[in-house]
């Protein structure tokens, strides 16, 4: 059984760190009680198993905006579950749909999509150049007003030949791509394939607030964009595991394969 390290513990965390903040920081976290857990998938079942069809369907293809290498399939060698309560996603260097790596994106797309919450993932990164891990957000409506209109929140992105450091971004328009909202955070000692960390984002009215185990790490309120806030309704939860594109690179010849983002869980909480 899994522990849960939930509402109570986040309100303390943030209400201690808001505290130092203030004497320190011009921009503090909002204090949540998020005491409802509103959606969860813990990753338990056998070995070879797809994630949870109620819960979770696939991106199918390559190239999502981003020259990345990968075809992204629903094939369990690419997404499945450990048998040990985790849901492996893993890249391999394998020559499938005119690509030489396959992958695995999904997405709650059509089954989940909240407005506001705070979203938490604890997950163990893979490594290596050309590696791009993300635990991210996306726009419910972007089918009818594209990106970056529709909102991308970025609770998580990675590039495997810099495994000590995550990034933190939001894209709308007039501040996308290159041009996005961002920061970064290092950890004091080791690095992020080598255990597991929970990633977390406090979202809510006027107001996005990221954290690292619990450490308050950036915010971003509609005063920071050089564009429309456009935060204000529903979005869909996307973990995937890209190889190559424009930010990280390809792959060379320190690259190892296969490569694995190990997510323990999933939760959210209003």
């Amino acid at each position: 059984m899994k522990s849960y390290p939930v509402a109570p513990r986040f309100l303390l965390l943030v209400t201690v760190m808001a505290t130092l903040f203030a004497a320190c920081s011009d921009e503090e976290p909002i204090i949540i009680d998020y005491s409802n857990l509103i959606w969860e998938d813990e990753f338990e079942g056998p070995a070879g198993q797809l994630p949870d069809a109620t819960r979770w369907d696939f991106d199918i293809g390559t190239n999502w905006g981003n020259n990345q290498l990968e075809w992204d399939t629903d094939h369990p060698e690419n997404v499945s579950l450990d048998g040990e309560g985790h849901l492996a996603i893993t890249a391999r260097e394998e020559s499938y749909q005119g690509c030489d790596y396959t992958s695995a994106r999904i997405v709650t797309r059509d089954l989940f999509e909240p407005t506001y919450g705070l979203f938490e993932a604890r997950i163990r990164l893979p490594v290596g150049r050309g590696i791009w891990p993300a635990f991210w957000l996306l726009g419910a409506n972007i089918e009818t007003v594209s990106w970056p209109a529709c909102g991308e929140i970025d609770i998580m992105e990675y590039i495997g030949h810099a495994p000590n450091t995550i990034y933190t971004s939001v894209h709308g328009p007039g501040y996308s791509g290159g041009g996005c909202v961002t920061d970064h955070y290092i950890l004091a000692e080791g690095t992020f394939d080598s255990g597991f960390h929970v990633f977390s984002a406090s979202w809510g009215v006027d107001f996005i607030d990221w954290y690292v185990d619990g450490v308050h790490i950036f915010s971003v309120d509609p005063g920071d964009l050089s564009g429309s806030w456009v935060f204000d309704h529903p979005f869909y939860i996307i973990l995937n595991l890209a190889v190559g594109g424009n930010w990280p690179g390809s792959p060379d010849d320190t690259t190892v394969f296969p490569q694995t983002m190990l997510i323990d869980w999933v939760r959210v909480y209003q």
